[in-house]
């Protein structure tokens, strides 16, 4: 078949990345932007873009760029600003580019290998692919292309839909039938765009659980498309509209070509998109995201009130709903707590006095403002307890007379498997306690979670399908025996919707 893996050396800068405290959060996904513009800095349009996306993925970031001969790549461990120097981005390149920013769902959680866009070659010619989500049927997909004698430089998922393209393309010689045949092979959750020497190709699974949209330069200088809308704002260009389910978005010298590679199914975008992972000054599918989160906080303050003295969020997804409880509530909204915005997204490895510490190496309470209070306090979500706990205590040591937490999405009850790392259902403790021995294990004065129905009624969408497996345990995309037999309790199965 003429395979052969792409000479690109190692990383000149490698850096190890530490592991700071576990703050027990729901972990970011990846962000990947792509933009089509001849005659264009191309490679600083997509490290503004990936500036952009920085919160959906820290651990690592890459660029790859066309310019009508080849594909020249960079990549490394660390974040966009330690990535790249700006002698990277003059070598760089070209009339069409991609980018990534990485956190690690599937594969190793840190190395260079693992960094994207991951490349693949196709005949003489290299491809880039850039991924965001976690495929759930790669093992047997590798053991096939292995067994045809593709090699592999890293354990992700995305490496696995890279080489799976360039195999199909070369077989049909047309790219876009490549993404074709392996869309139809992979299942799981995927936002994709794949790079060639003079395009760039986007497309969705089915079901869209991973968001993707296509924007516009001004004057038409091109075409940028992007996991959120606010990598268009950073570099001026226009949100035109959402990649399709399933869709296929060929751009090139001809324009934007649009086919579906696979029927679109029942619409299942992650709910928690708009709980936390994207930024606030994003639209999603028609929906503002800060207008869902403070419309969450007001919904929460009807479900679950309680006689407080202030209002506060835990930064930064907890601030715009904590708003809104205070607003709909009339209970007075401050700030409690101060954020640290460098250590949390460090790469220096804190020491173990350091990491004992747990929350505080991101938040500081203000004890004007706390002391002899009774505290409302807004969060996204818990997972397993343990910063709830820490901050609970940080509150009432810092004065609170009173702490009540309000969280703006239901108990976390099951695992995700298409982006997010919750994946062992053991470890999420609302699988394993009810809200009462949740409340008693944090010791907070009160909890309450913002119901399944009150959270899906604060997000005007224009096509309100989500999937909202980690709170009913009904999955989208069937996942395969060993991976359920691994990640759920025994006495917990899930369900999974009917393939339209």
């Amino acid at each position: 078949m003429g395979w052969r893996m792409l000479a690109d050396g190692t990383a000149s800068d490698f850096r190890k990345i530490g592991n700071p405290a576990d703050l027990d959060h729901v972990e970011e996904e990846c962000g990947v932007f792509g933009v089509y513009a001849p005659g264009e800095d191309v490679s600083r349009l997509t490290y503004f873009g990936l500036h952009a996306l920085q919160h959906r993925g820290q651990e690592s970031a890459g660029i790859a760029v066309g310019d009508g001969y080849t594909v020249m790549c960079t990549k490394d461990t660390g974040l966009v600003t330690q990535v790249f120097e700006e002698s990277d981005l003059e070598s760089l390149t070209g009339k069409v580019a991609i980018g990534h920013c990485r956190y690690s769902t599937s594969g190793g959680k840190t190395s260079w290998d693992n960094a994207q866009p991951h490349l693949s070659i196709i005949g003489e010619r290299v491809m880039a692919l850039a991924h965001n989500g976690t495929l759930v049927n790669t093992g047997k997909l590798r053991r096939v292309l292995v067994d045809e004698g593709i090699t592999f430089r890293s354990d992700t998922d995305s490496e696995v839909a890279a080489k799976l393209i360039g195999y199909y393309t070369m077989e049909t010689s047309h790219m876009r039938m490549g993404i074709k045949k392996t869309m139809e092979l992979i299942e799981g959750a995927y936002a994709m765009i794949a790079l060639t020497e003079h395009a760039i190709y986007a497309f969705r699974d089915p079901n869209g659980i991973r968001p993707l949209c296509l924007g516009k330069l001004s004057d038409n200088r091109g075409w940028v498309v992007s996991s959120e809308t606010c990598g268009f704002d950073i570099i001026g260009a226009e949100y035109v509209r959402d990649i399709e389910p399933g869709e296929i978005v060929k751009i090139s010298e001809d324009g934007v070509e649009s086919e579906q590679g696979l029927p679109q199914r029942k619409h299942a975008a992650c709910i928690f998109e708009y709980v936390y992972f994207a930024r606030p000054d994003s639209v999603m599918d028609g929906a503002g995201v800060y207008r869902a989160r403070e419309a969450m906080g007001r919904r929460l303050s009807k479900e679950a009130p309680v006689e407080a003295d202030i209002v506060m969020g835990v930064p930064d997804s907890g601030v715009p709903a904590a708003i809104g409880y205070a607003r709909e509530s009339g209970i007075v909204y401050t700030e409690g707590v101060t954020k640290n915005r460098y250590i949390g997204r460090t790469f220096i490895e804190p020491t173990q006095e350091l990491r004992q510490m747990g929350i505080r190496l991101k938040l500081n309470p203000l004890p004007y403002t706390l002391r002899n209070r009774r505290v409302i306090v807004v969060d996204d979500s818990i997972v397993r307890g343990n910063t709830s706990k820490q901050l609970v205590k940080m509150l009432r040591d810092a004065g609170a007379k009173e702490v009540h937490m309000r969280i703006v999405s239901p108990p976390i009850v099951w695992p995700c498997f298409y982006g997010i790392d919750t994946d062992i259902q053991k470890q999420l403790i609302s699988a394993n306690m009810t809200v009462e021995e949740t409340r008693e294990f944090i010791g907070a004065d009160s909890l309450a979670y913002l119901s399944l129905e009150g959270l899906e009624s604060c997000i005007y969408a224009q096509h309100p399908g989500f999937c909202e497996a980690c709170f009913n345990g009904e999955y989208p995309v069937e996942l395969p025996p060993d991976l359920v037999k691994n990640s759920f309790k025994p006495d917990m199965k899930p369900v999974y919707w009917p393939k339209e």
